[in-house]
This record gives structure tokens, sequence and C-alpha cells, in this order.
């Protein structure tokens, strides 16, 4: 398996080309990330595993246009997304990459369905629409008779398919997952890996970062981040 970017000169979906992330904390400079070269193809189910501290959460930002690295350079579909100014890389994650996060990042106040309307805001699709895309992708989850309920009405694994929901709502090729099975018990866990495994068999590139060995299983590859730096296996 080739495990740097661009090889053979093969096009890839996603290219991360040398990649590093410096935090400067008081008069020390930590590197995040230190050199990450790697690749992902359309259409694969990747996960990204290793301890916590290791970089992966960091490089799923930066996979996902919110955490512009210090060198180095990601390509989607050839397009270096950090030379793009801020308002084109959001056009571009609102279009192509939907993120699930760790802590579901639900709004309270909202319901259900507000929460995850939030994508189409931007779209200016019509207000029906939009409603109608809601409560489809809801039913899609198993939450269509929870629409009106506000998020701390419902359970963890609950709240973790509202987070999925909102994610796809747009339907975006590219789907981010951070940690979606880590507050969950393993039965709920596993329901949630099914979803994620229809959603790849319907054609969405799905990476997903995770500790946990048990959830890589479920994917086709997986990507191992160890001190700031990454191998493939």
């Amino acid at each position: 398996m080739q495990n740097s970017a661009g090889e053979n000169n093969v096009q890839h979906l996603i290219e991360v080309r040398g990649i590093g992330k410096d935090y400067v904390e008081g008069d020390s400079t930590v590197q995040a990330i230190k050199q990450m070269d790697l690749f992902i193809d359309d259409g694969e189910f990747v996960s990204i595993m290793g301890q916590s501290g290791s970089g992966k959460s960091t490089l799923l930002s930066i996979l996902g246009g919110l955490n512009h690295p210090t060198r180095g350079m990601i390509l989607l579909d050839s397009l270096d997304i950090y030379k793009l100014t801020s308002e084109q890389r959001a056009d571009l994650r609102s279009e192509y990459i939907g993120v699930i996060f760790q802590s579901f990042q639900l709004i309270p106040y909202l319901t259900v369905l507000e929460n995850v309307k939030l994508p189409l805001a931007i779209t200016g699709k019509k207000a029906k629409e939009q409603d109608k895309m809601a409560r489809d992708v809801l039913a899609r989850v198993g939450l269509a008779n929870k629409a009106d309920r506000l998020p701390d009405q419902l359970s963890g694994g609950e709240q973790e398919r509202v987070a999925i929901a909102r994610a796809i709502v747009n339907k975006p090729p590219i789907l981010l997952a951070d940690e979606p099975t880590g507050n969950l018990d393993s039965k709920t866990a596993d329901e949630i890996m099914q979803l994620l495994k229809e959603l790849n068999r319907e054609g969405q590139t799905i990476i997903m970062v995770t500790h946990n060995p048990e959830a890589c299983k479920h994917s086709s590859r997986t990507i191992h981040v160890k001190d700031g730096s990454c191998y493939t296996n």
C-alpha cells in the first residue's frame, strides 16, 4: 500500500503534502503535527487512529478547511484549499464537507429540526424546501418523530444522530467525523457505525478520527497518528 500523497502520479480526492502545525505557547513552540503525507480516495472510509494528543483531531480540522497548517498543503480535487480566501474556503466547506463534531455541538435552544436546517441557511433554498430536506434526513437517521424536541430531551445516541443528520443534510461528498462513538455505549456506538457504513456504501467519502480499535474495524483503511506523524496500513 502506498503511503505518500500523489505517488505514481495518481490523482486522489484528497492529498496531504508535507503538512505541519505549530502552536506557540509562551516562549515555546509545540508541534501538534510534525510532518504528514497521505492521500484519501473518493468513496473510501478511512479511520485516523491515535491516542489523545497525537495530532489526529488537528489533522481532521486541517482536512476540513478549519485550521490553517503552518506548512504544507491540502489538495481537494487538486485544489489547494488554503490558497483560497476565507470566504471561498467557507463556500467550499458548505458544498463539499460535512462535519460531525465530537461533542455534538447542537444549539440547545433550537429544536432538532432547526439544528439540522442550519447548514441550509446559506444555500438560498426556499424555507419549504429546507424544511423538507431536514425532515427527510431526520427520517433517514430514525428521528422523524423527534423533530420538535430540544437537544436536552434526547439521549446521547439520538443527539449523535442529529449531528449526523445536520452534517449530511446538504449531501456533501465528504464527511468528517471526530470520535463519533466516543460518548456512546457499545450498542449505540455500533448502530452509529452501521449508519456511517451505509452512507459510505451510498458513495460518501468518510474520514473518521477515533482512539477505538473496534471502530476502526468498520473502515476500509486506517491511518495511524503518533507524535505528530502518521503511517498507513
